[in-house]
């Protein structure tokens, strides 16, 4: 099924990432600038990650894992102390924008403006600049690759073009890890019912959301893949929800065979292989198109619709 594996640390069937994008109440802002502060229910459920986060932070102490933090930049100036707990304990903490801003709506100059003011962040914060980024709702731009290696970034985590890590290369001669994910690994859609941002979804229980998560590590221990979530503290980490992941864990520690690591332990894992040439990762030129396609030339278009 996978025709160029990866070799994981030490015969282990799959490697496993655990990653939260702790967004809290930025995405409220970043949407309704002019009323997030009459919208006191919403904040109310995007600040549940000060209680989630520590509640996360000791199931992970409990299983003995560390893994990976994606936080906003404005989030960590925020709530300080929330992300005091997560370095506390050696977790990652990677970059996430600083206001959850979208990338790919943004300038070239706009967008590095933004990553430059993450690193800075992140590094007073914890004393060290960032290895990893994933783009805020995944939406890299095409200049994103290029900003990246101009910023020393190691990885990234917003594609979904594999199941295993590849190689990101722009018009820079650095090329980026990427470690993709997909959208059947979010949380977002599971679990998010909210008027305010427009989703309103019915809300699956944990067990029913877990179906389908379980089944994505079944088929990547199986064939020797990478299982990465993307989830959210405000909403997976609710009771029943964490209690589920809880067990989740469990689950994947006793079946044995499973690597649990950080997104730059696996980065660092995959530039390892990749140097002493035991791994040949595919390599995807960015970005895969510069404007509309020939096909859709005004001309053409016109002579269609006629």
């Amino acid at each position: 099924m996978i025709k160029n594996p990866i070799s994981w640390p030490n015969g282990a069937k799959c490697a496993v990432a655990i990653t939260f994008d702790m967004d809290t109440d930025s995405i409220l802002h970043l949407d309704h600038p002019d009323t997030a502060d009459t919208k006191v229910s919403t904040a109310s459920w995007l600040k549940y990650d000060e209680v989630a986060i520590p509640r996360i932070l000791d199931m992970y102490k409990k299983h003995d894992i560390q893994q990976t933090f994606f936080v906003p930049a404005w989030c960590i100036e925020r709530y300080p102390k929330t992300v005091e707990l997560i370095l506390k304990d050696g977790h990652e903490l990677a970059h996430h924008g600083y206001l959850h801003e979208h990338p790919n709506e943004l300038s070239a100059e706009e967008e590095l403006y933004w990553l430059r003011r993450g690193i800075d962040v992140i590094e007073k914060f914890s004393g060290k600049r960032p290895t990893g980024w994933r783009a805020p709702m995944y939406n890299f731009s095409k200049h994103s690759v290029d900003l990246l290696a101009q910023e020393g970034f190691l990885y990234d985590s917003s594609l979904m073009a594999d199941d295993i890590p590849y190689l990101l290369k722009g018009k820079s001669s650095n090329e980026i890890i990427e470690l993709p994910t997909h959208w059947g690994m979010d949380d977002w859609p599971q679990y998010t019912h909210n008027p305010d941002f427009g989703y309103s979804m019915p809300i699956a229980s944990p067990d029913r959301a877990m179906e389908g998560w379980i089944a994505e590590f079944e088929a990547a221990w199986e064939y020797g893949g990478m299982w990465v979530s993307v989830w959210h503290p405000f909403t997976s980490g609710r009771l029943a929800r964490c209690s589920r992941i809880d067990k989740m864990i469990q689950y994947m520690q006793e079946k044995g065979g499973v690597w649990f690591a950080t997104m730059e332990e696996i980065a660092l894992h995959v530039k390892k292989c990749v140097d002493d040439g035991t791994y040949n990762p595919r390599t995807v030129h960015l970005p895969y198109y510069d404007g509309r396609i020939p096909e859709l030339q005004s001309n053409l278009v016109e002579g269609i619709k006629k």
